[in-house]
């Protein structure tokens, strides 16, 4: 629900994030800060037949972002594409 807000962990980094919008089966959008950084999260899911496709955006501001671009840049692409692949992982796994 739009407004609810849940804590959760990644490198290192402790981050309480709020729902911003939710389009049931389509649509996924939340942030919030951490470490100084502004993070916005797009989550998108277009099914096709018996296929879901997933799409992520994130994008980050703030002032540790302004002082390193292209490694929190490369950060953030890393950390996607991880999301991905494990969420494809999980997707396929078959038990």
């Amino acid at each position: 629900m739009p407004g609810s807000s849940f804590r959760w962990q990644t490198h290192g980094l402790d981050i309480t994030s709020t729902v911003r919008e939710i389009v049931p089966g389509k649509r996924v959008v939340w942030g919030g800060p951490a470490g100084g950084i502004e993070g916005v999260h797009v989550w998108t899911f277009e099914q096709t037949g018996g296929r879901v496709t997933v799409h992520t955006e994130e994008s980050w501001s703030g002032a540790p972002v302004d002082a390193a671009t292209a490694e929190l840049g490369q950060a953030l692409h890393d950390s996607l594409t991880a999301w991905l692949t494990a969420l494809k992982a999980r997707a396929e796994q078959t038990d």
